[in-house]
């Protein structure tokens, strides 16, 4: 595998892996943007989002699971987007750096969802 490759995944695993560990250091902001309408506790999703976000980055550093962990990290980031909605409605009135913040959220999940696929396709 070309060190660019290697690099690309690495790049798709570290945040996936960093941000699964902030959801059990730091739960509530995490708990603060789960959607109301999803049933069981917010806890629960922070919990239950962050264990797929460690595996899930683990998949995408290990090279024989890594096709897997790539395709399994592209409908993770579409599956977290009704969280982002949610943390851009709820911060509609907050001061503008938060709302830019919520807001540039929305657009990222696309070149997410897009670098998971090329790491796949390079697996």
């Amino acid at each position: 595998m070309a060190l660019s490759s290697r690099r690309s995944a690495a790049l798709l695993a570290a945040p996936l892996i960093g941000a699964g560990v902030l959801h059990f250091a730091v739960p509530a902001p995490f708990d603060s943007i789960v959607p109301s309408w999803i049933p069981g506790s917010a806890r629960f999703w922070t919990y239950a989002s962050g264990v797929a976000e460690v595996l899930v980055g683990t998949a995408v550093a290990v090279p024989r699971t890594r096709r897997l962990g790539a395709t399994a990290a592209a409908g993770l980031f579409l599956a977290v987007y009704p969280a982002n909605v949610q943390m851009a409605w709820d911060w509609r009135r907050e001061p503008w750096p938060y709302r830019a913040i919520a807001l540039g959220r929305l657009p990222l999940q696309y070149p997410m969802i897009t670098h998971a696929l090329r790491v796949r396709a390079e697996a």
